[in-house]
Parts: structure tokens; C-alpha cells; sequence
């Protein structure tokens, strides 16, 4: 096989590890083995181990896949739309992105303290949450003046997984409930001054 053949399939490989680690994670298992994810992915036990490293690699990569999986579910949302429709379809949106996050965030959870690569994986998704909060909102924030750190701080807070996992895991809300409560925050948190007491 020519080198280029090799780099195809390694590709494949590894492609098809991630995405057996992700659905394990999915439907429940929140520690898979590394020999069922080798027997989900149809390849060896010892080629996985070709492929990555250890685990921290395949965290790597699995963030990445997750990345690019939540990107096709993202839509763009106009900044110009009035407050309340912005507010309305954000909370859509990250309804969907969160619910398709969750098996994944309730697995890292678990292992977060001992992986240095999952709290890299939840500082980018953090990172990105606030640059899509900054850009959306940002006419309010402008407007927050020296309390714009203090506004997208709490955006942020009541817009990503830990917020949208009380709602549904220890409040129990469904998902349409859950979204409706989420723009509630977030709308008072944008329409309300703060009070400094």
C-alpha cells in the first residue's frame, strides 16, 4: 500500500473510532471501554491504540468531531433582529445544540477533574458560547457601558450546558420548558439594568 493509501485509511481509522466513542457516550455508556469502542468502530484493539495515544488524544478528537457536528446545527442569527426575536431564537438554538451536547457533557463530567484535554474541550466550548453572545447582543452589551464583562458573564452563564443541565436534570423540565425559561433569563438579564447595591 503507497503511503498515500495509508493515510487514508489511519484517516478512516481514526474518523471511525471517534464517532463509535461519541455514539457509546450517546446511548448511555458514559466510560466505554477502549475494546468497545474498538469493536463498535470494526477495527482492533491494538489499531486504536495506533491511532491515539492515549486518552487524551481521543478526547482531542472527539472535542473536535463535536465541534464540527455543532456547527451544522448552528444558524446564524441576525444582530439586527429586534431584542425579543433574538433572544426567542437563541434559545432555540442552543436548546437543540445543548440537548445534542448533553450525553457527551454528562460523560465528561465525570472524568473532567483527571483530563486535562476535557477542560480544554469545555473552555472552547465556553469561548465559543461567549463570541456568539458578544456578537448577538452586541448593542446591549455597548450599551451595559463598564458593565459589559459583568452582562456577558451572566449571558454566558445562564446559556451554556451547566444552566441548561439544571434545568432539565435537577429541575426535570422538558425541553420546550427548559428553552422557554432560558429566554426568560436571558431576557431579563438584557432588558434590566443591574442593580448596584
Amino acid at each position: 500500500m503507497n503511503v498515500d493509501g495509508r493515510t487514508a485509511r489511519a484517516v478512516r481509522t481514526r474518523r471511525a473510532v471517534v464517532d463509535a466513542f461519541l455514539a457509546l457516550l450517546a446511548e448511555g455508556d458514559p466510560r466505554p471501554t477502549a475494546e468497545r469502542i474498538a469493536e463498535r468502530a470494526g477495527v482492533s484493539l491494538r489499531s486504536l491504540w495506533t491511532n491515539f495515544a492515549d486518552l487524551e488524544t481521543l478526547y482531542a478528537a472527539a472535542g473536535q468531531r463535536q465541534l464540527e457536528r455543532q456547527a451544522e446545527l448552528a444558524r446564524r442569527i441576525s444582530p439586527r433582529l429586534p431584542l425579543a426575536q433574538r433572544v426567542a431564537a437563541l434559545a432555540r438554538q442552543r436548546a437543540q445544540v445543548l440537548e445534542f451536547l448533553a450525553p457527551v457533557a454528562r460523560a465528561a463530567q465525570l472524568r473532567e477533574p483527571f483530563s486535562a484535554q476535557l477542560r480544554a474541550n469545555r473552555a472552547r466550548q465556553y469561548q465559543i458560547a461567549r463570541d456568539e453572545l458578544a456578537q448577538l447582543f452586541a448593542a446591549e452589551l455597548e450599551a451595559a457601558g463598564p458593565g459589559a464583562d459583568e452582562l456577558l458573564n451572566a449571558l454566558t452563564a445562564a446559556s451554556t450546558w451547566p444552566a441548561w443541565s439544571a434545568l432539565r436534570d435537577d429541575l426535570g423540565l422538558g425541553v420546550p420548558v427548559a428553552r422557554q425559561t432560558m429566554a426568560r433569563m436571558l431576557y431579563s438579564l438584557l432588558s434590566q439594568p443591574p442593580t448596584d447595591q
